[in-house]
């Protein structure tokens, strides 16, 4: 009898071992879910980012982080990035304050061939390091804009036509010494002079004309009102050209400039030149080593949003998991129980539900502080009303069904008749509201960090970057790259919730005819 049940125990030929991953047995309408779920290219899809996203930002220290993955100094190992070490290990000052390993590196105890050396992250930058703008490495070039020089030259004329005054390029236009009655105006510039001379009201003029110098040049007559007394001079203005001049700008590099092709050279007559080198000034542009740019204080937007990533995420799913057991507990108990319970239970919610919650955070906070704790919880006190309406109506639907009958005839206690029988046959809501309660919970958190409610500074947050681009229009990278992380998460919990709702869905082909 032994032996019998010894070989029944044992795997046979033609039973293989399952793997590792095969030991839990699913029940097969959990299968079937799962396989609708998987149906969904997008929702399956959008599933493995969020989890790889959020696997990949709870590693941030290994990513973007201003200590060393690994040290070797003086024959021995440490581990920064797991552990403190006092700056008295590296320099024997004696000083037990956290040491700057970027100091200790460029520093000679880290010099070539001392066999001591650093391993840092893939970003060597921390959420919470703010950088000086020398550290910023800028490309060396200057930015040249070569602007030709238009000659303009202003003449005073009597009422006799003769020449009173001349200013501005006079000579280079001829009319150095002659007088204004051997030009030839046009006509249009005629009447113009006549109209102004007879003190009547006339507009801006403009004509091309030939000066005895063969130069052709464009003559003007701004507009004219009517005065107490006629004018005793008017102002023509000569220029060789009617429109602003085309600047021309070239990027050459600070050591060797090469200009090309085309563009005048430094110190060519009829051009002005300006050169300009690009400063460094917080918040700034996307650079090498800062694929993201810098906030206002200097600090690495990229690592700031990696940082931000898993804040946002584990506040999401805290809360959610929060208040969905506080809305599946007031839920069960007013569905299962019943009558006054359930009376004076929906008469508490509506009252707890038509306090201000963003009064209720405000005044909170100011009293305790913002904190990421006190946050979660003043959220999650607030949040659980709604699912506890759904939660309410499954109760309420299960409570009269065989099954729970049965359970109380054989006098079951009401704790595993709540979450041992009926909850089980109750998870619909819970799993199908989860993924849109994390979107919810997302956005809220980030909405609060752009007004200054949220988590207290300097805590990685995108709504803090998008509150920073707010205060500085002209950083682009500041509105760019939180908006696409917020909008791209959020996107991905609306396709898994989407899947979820189309796996859970009792009647997948129904429709209404």
């Amino acid at each position: 009898m032994s032996a019998a049940r010894h070989s029944l125990n044992q795997p046979t030929a033609q039973e293989p071992r399952r793997p590792p991953w095969r030991l839990i047995r699913w029940h097969p309408l959990t299968r079937q879910h799962w396989a609708r779920f998987r149906g969904m290219r997008r929702a399956r899809w959008a599933l493995w980012a969020l989890l790889g996203a959020y696997v990949i930002s709870l590693g941030a220290e290994l990513i973007a982080n201003d200590k060393p993955l690994w040290v070797r100094y003086e024959g021995r190992h440490y581990f920064p990035v797991a552990r403190f070490y006092p700056e008295d290990v590296f320099t024997g000052n004696g000083r037990m304050t956290r040491p700057n390993y970027k100091a200790l590196a460029a520093g000679e105890a880290f010099a070539p061939g001392t066999g001591n050396r650093m391993l840092w992250p893939p970003l060597a930058h921390g959420p919470l390091e703010s950088l000086a703008p020398e550290h910023i490495v800028l490309p060396e070039t200057l930015t040249v804009t070569a602007t030709p020089i238009v000659p303009v030259a202003a003449v005073d004329m009597g009422a006799d036509g003769r020449i009173l005054r001349v200013m501005g390029a006079g000579e280079h236009f001829g009319l150095g010494g002659s007088g204004a009655a051997e030009l030839d105006w046009p006509e249009v510039i005629r009447a113009g002079l006549a109209a102004r001379w007879a003190n009547r009201a006339a507009p801006a003029v403009d004509a091309e004309m030939t000066l005895p110098t063969s130069r052709a040049v464009w003559v003007s007559l701004s507009p004219f009102a009517p005065r107490a007394t006629p004018p005793k001079r008017l102002r023509l203005t000569l220029r060789e050209q009617l429109e602003a001049p085309v600047s021309r700008v070239a990027v050459v590099s600070e050591r060797d400039p090469v200009y090309p092709e085309g563009f005048p050279e430094p110190g060519t007559d009829g051009w002005m030149f300006t050169t300009e080198k690009e400063q460094v000034h917080f918040p700034f542009r996307p650079v090498r080593g800062h694929p993201l740019g810098l906030d206002s204080s200097g600090r690495d937007v990229a690592a700031r949003m990696l940082y931000a990533l898993r804040t946002s995420l584990t506040f999401g799913m805290v809360l959610v998991l929060a208040t969905l057991a506080l809305g599946t507990l007031a839920g069960a108990l007013q569905g299962y129980y019943g009558g006054k319970v359930d009376l004076f239970g929906q008469r508490f919610i509506e009252i707890w539900e038509s306090l201000p919650f963003i009064y209720v955070l405000i005044l909170l906070g100011a009293i305790y502080g913002q904190s990421f704790l006190l946050l979660l919880i003043i959220y999650a006190i607030f949040n659980w009303i709604g699912i506890s309406y759904y939660m309410r109506a499954e109760f309420l639907r299960l409570r009269k069904l065989p099954f729970v009958e049965s359970a109380r005839v054989i006098g079951l206690p009401t704790r595993k008749i709540l979450f041992r029988h009926m909850l089980p046959n109750a998870l619909v809501p819970l799993v199908t509201f989860f993924p849109f309660s994390l979107v919810g919970a997302i956005g809220v958190m980030a909405a609060l960090d752009y007004l200054g409610f949220g988590l207290p500074p300097p805590t990685p947050s995108w709504g803090e970057l998008l509150a920073q681009a707010q205060e500085f229009p002209h950083a682009w990278w500041l509105v760019l790259f939180p908006a696409l992380a917020l909008f791209a998460t959020m996107l991905a919990g609306v396709f898994v919730g989407e899947g979820l709702r189309a796996a859970f869905d009792p009647k997948p082909f129904a429709k209404i005819e």
